[in-house]
C-alpha cells in the first residue's frame, strides 16, 4: 500500500510533529502537522523526496472546527501518490510560515490564500495583491464563511488603479495587454525593456475573476457544480467537469461504472485532440504561417462535429454527474468515430512532417522561451511545458483515473525546453490520443452509465483529483459539506502554474519573441482567474430565474 508506506516514512522522520493522518485510498495521503513544522515538512518532501508541488489551499473552517485550514498538495509521480500536508490555524491569528523560499511554485497560491481567505504567509517576499483589485478594502476576504456570496463591500473603490512596480534602472516600460491582438482574454504584462531585449516583467491578471468557488459552496449543489466547472475554461471544460466529479467521488468513496469511465476517457481525449489541433494552428498563426493555421482548423472540425453528435454540443458537453455520465456512445457513434479518427490520422501525419522540417518555424521557435528542467521543478511547470524540457510527467499515467489504467500510450517528451519542443510535443500527442480512443472503443463494456446513489454524501471528507488537460495538469481539491454541496472546492488550472514561468522564459529575449513565448504555454486566463450578476457600482443584485434565462436565449435565437 503506497500511501501506508509513505506515511511510515513520514512517521520515522517527523514523529511527534504529525498530529494525525488520513489514508482514504492506496494513492491518497493527508498528513496533518503542527503549523510550526509545515516549512520543515514541505522542505523535506520537495527537496529530499523530490515530490512535485501541485497546489496551495486556504480554507475558512471556523464554523466546523473553529479554525482556519491550510493545505499544501504534492505529487509523488513515480509512486503514483497525491499527498496533502495540512495544518489548522487559530481563528484569531491565521498565520503560517511561507514555504516560497524553498518552493517558489507556491508563491501565487500563498498570495491568493492571503487575498481570498485572509491567511497570512509570514516571510513571503512579495505579498502584493494577486486576485483582489486594489480598490478592495483591507480586511474583507471573499472566501471567508461570514462573507456572503453576493456581497460587495461598501468601501470598495472601483476607480482605484492598480499600482505597478517601478522599472529597473536603464529600462523603459512597454505594456503588453491588457488587450492584445493575439490574446482573446485580458492580461497585462508590464515589460521592462532595454533596447530590444526584455530584462524582466510584472504580471497583472485576475481581471475576470468570477468567484466560482464561492458560488459552489453557497448556492449550488453537487450536481449543479459540474456545469459550472465546465465553464471554467472554454477549451478544457470537460477536464474540469471530470476533475470536479472525481474529487467528490473520491471523498465519498464512490466508483463509477466501467462504461462511464471509458466514456469519460473518450471525451477527454476528443477534447485533447481539438485543443492540440487548435493550438498548433494558432502557434503557426502567431509566427506568420497561416497556411498551416487554416489546415489545422480544417482537420479539427470533424472532431467538433463528433463531440456534438455524442453530447449535443461542440463544447461544454455536460458529460458528468456524481457517479457517472449522462451520454452514451452507441454502436453507430462508435463506427462513425472510428472513421473520423482514421481520416484525422491520415491528414495529420503530413502536417506534422511539414512542421518538423520547416526552417522558418524553427528559426522563430528554437531557443525561444526556454524553461529548463530546473525551472520546471522550482516553478511547478506542467504539461507540454514540462515534457518539452525532458521532464517525463503525465497524470494519465502517473495518477491514472477514468479508464487510463486500462489503455496503453506513450508520454511524448522532447529535450529542447523551448517553444519548438512544445510544438513537437503537442503535435505528436495527437497520435497518442487517437490510439487511446481506439483502445477505449475496443474495450468498452456494456453496463450502466451511472451509479444509483441512495444515501447522502458523507460530510467533512477530502478528495483530490488531478486530470491531464491539453495544457497540463488540472487539480481539484474538495471538502464535502452540508446542504448537498462542498464545504470547500479549490481549482488549480494548468495556466495558473505555467504563467509563473513566463518571466524566466522571456528574460533576455527579444520583444518580438514575447507573443510566441506566452502563446507556447497556451494560456487560458479565464480558467486561471476562475451566474448571477452583480452591478458593482450600484450594489444591486439580479438573480436570473430559469424561466427568464430561457426567454433570453429564445429571444436571442429568434432575433
Amino acid at each position: 500500500m503506497i500511501a501506508r508506506e509513505m506515511f511510515e516514512q513520514f512517521k520515522q522522520r517527523f514523529g511527534p510533529l504529525i498530529v494525525r493522518a488520513d489514508l482514504p485510498s492506496d494513492n491518497r495521503l493527508f498528513v496533518f502537522v503542527d503549523p510550526s513544522s509545515v516549512r520543515y515538512v514541505t522542505q523535506h518532501i520537495f527537496r529530499e523526496l523530490d515530490a512535485r508541488y501541485v497546489a496551495t489551499i486556504g480554507a475558512d473552517d471556523r464554523p466546523f472546527s473553529g479554525k482556519f485550514l491550510v493545505a499544501h498538495n504534492f505529487a509523488f509521480d513515480k509512486e503514483h501518490l497525491l499527498c496533502g500536508i495540512l495544518a489548522y490555524l487559530p481563528p484569531d491569528k491565521p498565520q503560517i510560515d511561507s514555504i516560497t523560499d524553498m518552493v517558489p511554485a507556491a508563491s501565487w497560491g500563498e498570495r491568493e490564500m492571503r487575498d481570498l481567505v485572509g491567511i497570512e504567509p509570514v516571510g513571503h517576499r512579495y505579498l502584493k495583491r494577486l486576485v483582489l483589485p486594489d480598490g478592495w478594502p483591507e480586511g474583507s476576504h471573499p472566501l471567508r464563511k461570514d462573507t456572503l456570496w453576493n456581497e460587495v463591500p461598501a468601501q470598495y473603490d472601483p476607480e482605484r488603479e492598480f499600482k505597478f512596480d517601478e522599472a529597473p534602472e536603464g529600462c523603459m516600460v512597454i505594456p503588453f495587454g491588457p488587450f492584445h491582438p493575439t490574446l482573446d482574454e485580458p492580461a497585462h504584462f508590464r515589460l521592462f525593456v532595454e533596447g530590444e531585449m526584455v530584462r524582466g516583467c510584472e504580471y497583472r491578471g485576475f481581471m475576470v475573476h468570477r468567484g466560482i468557488e464561492k458560488l459552489a459552496e453557497s448556492v449550488m449543489n453537487y450536481n449543479d457544480i459540474p456545469m459550472l466547472a465546465e465553464r471554467i475554461c472554454g477549451i478544457c471544460g470537460c477536464v474540469h467537469n471530470v476533475a470536479y466529479v472525481q474529487s467528490v467521488e473520491e471523498a465519498a468513496a464512490l466508483k463509477p461504472p466501467p462504461r462511464a469511465e471509458y466514456i469519460r476517457t473518450i471525451m477527454l481525449e476528443l477534447e485533447r485532440l481539438h485543443s492540440h489541433l487548435l493550438w498548433v494552428g494558432l502557434a503557426c498563426h502567431i509566427v506568420g504561417f497561416d497556411t498551416l493555421f487554416m489546415q489545422s482548423f480544417r482537420i479539427r472540425e470533424p472532431i467538433m462535429w463528433m463531440a456534438e453528435k455524442i453530447s449535443g454540443n461542440r463544447k461544454t458537453y455536460a458529460l458528468c454527474v456524481i457517479g457517472g455520465v449522462r451520454w452514451n456512445i452507441t454502436p453507430e457513434l462508435k463506427l462513425e468515430l472510428r472513421s473520423v479518427l482514421d481520416k484525422l490520422e491520415s491528414e495529420w501525419r503530413p502536417v506534422v512532417a511539414a512542421v518538423s522540417h520547416d526552417k522558418n518555424i524553427q528559426k522563430r521557435t528554437c531557443g525561444v522561451g526556454v524553461a529548463d528542467a530546473g525551472q520546471v521543478k522550482s516553478m511547478g511547470l506542467i504539461g507540454p511545458v514540462a515534457r518539452a524540457a525532458g521532464v517525463d510527467i503525465d497524470c494519465r499515467r502517473d495518477h491514472p483515473y477514468a479508464a487510463y489504467d486500462r489503455v496503453e500510450f506513450d508520454v511524448i517528451t522532447e529535450q529542447g525546453a523551448d517553444v519548438w519542443s512544445r510544438l513537437l510535443v503537442r503535435a505528436k500527442e495527437v497520435f497518442e490520443s487517437i490510439r487511446i480512443i481506439r483502445q477505449c472503443l475496443d474495450k468498452m463494456e456494456d453496463g450502466p452509465l451511472q451509479l444509483e446513489i441512495k444515501d447522502e454524501l458523507p460530510i467533512g471528507r477530502m478528495g483530490l483529483s488531478s486530470v491531464e488537460a491539453p495544457r497540463g495538469e488540472s487539480h481539484h481539491f474538495v471538502i464535502t459539506g452540508e446542504n448537498n454541496r462542498p464545504r470547500r472546492w479549490r481549482v488549480r488550472a494548468p495556466t495558473y502554474q505555467n504563467l509563473q514561468g513566463i518571466p524566466a522564459m522571456i528574460k533576455d529575449q527579444q520583444i518580438a519573441d514575447m507573443t510566441i513565448s506566452l502563446g507556447s504555454i497556451d494560456p487560458c486566463f479565464s480558467c486561471t482567474d476562475r451566474l448571477e450578476t452583480v452591478d458593482v457600482r450600484s450594489g444591486s443584485v439580479k438573480v436570473w430565474s430559469q424561466e427568464e434565462l430561457l426567454k433570453l436565449t429564445r429571444k436571442k435565437v429568434e432575433g
